[in-house]
């Protein structure tokens, strides 16, 4: 991939922050975005890393603005860490592929989001306090939901952006 502008990457940080924030709101009108079953639309977005960098703040901001509607501090800072680390790592994954998938890039915010989020929903939500159990029970559901949209959401959007070539720079004359 050619390398891009200041500029360019700001803009398509801000844009794939606008189409997190706005798919999780989406999400949430079907009562999909917060909570510990999450099945957010915009998490097939975390794929993004694989094609471009800017996906990796525009990710983290989208997260953080998306996070602002669970009305909830803990949610926008654990949430966006989250989102932040497994990113990263999605990013540091990109170049592995199982008959060309990226299918270990899409395994961070799997197992990131069922860790932090798991762990938030563990101490700082359940009525009969924090216990491990808890934590795997709500590890494990986050995981599964992060699971399905990653994966059967995730995998055909790569394969779309790959296909028509979204994040490559028209080539010039």
């Amino acid at each position: 991939m050619a390398k891009t502008s200041k500029t360019e990457f700001i803009i398509t940080g801000a844009l794939i922050a606008a189409a997190y924030a706005g798919l999780t709101y989406l999400s949430n009108i079907f009562s999909l975005a917060y909570g510990p079953i999450q099945l957010r639309v915009s998490e097939m977005l975390t794929i993004l890393p694989v094609f471009t960098p800017a996906a990796i703040p525009g990710l983290t901001v989208g997260c953080f603005i998306a996070n602002i509607g669970s009305f909830n501090l803990l949610d926008m800072i654990f949430g966006t860490s989250a989102t932040l680390i497994a990113a990263l790592l999605t990013y540091f994954l990109r170049g592995i592929k199982l008959k060309g998938l990226p299918l270990l890039a899409a395994l961070p915010p799997v197992l990131v989001n069922a860790i932090v989020i798991g762990a938030e929903i563990n101490w700082f939500f359940l009525p009969e306090g924090a216990s491990l159990w808890g934590f795997i029970i709500s590890g494990c559901q986050v995981g599964v939901s992060q699971l399905v949209v990653c994966y059967i959401l995730g995998m055909p959007f790569y394969l779309v952006v790959k296909k028509y070539k979204i994040f490559e720079r028209a080539k010039k004359s």
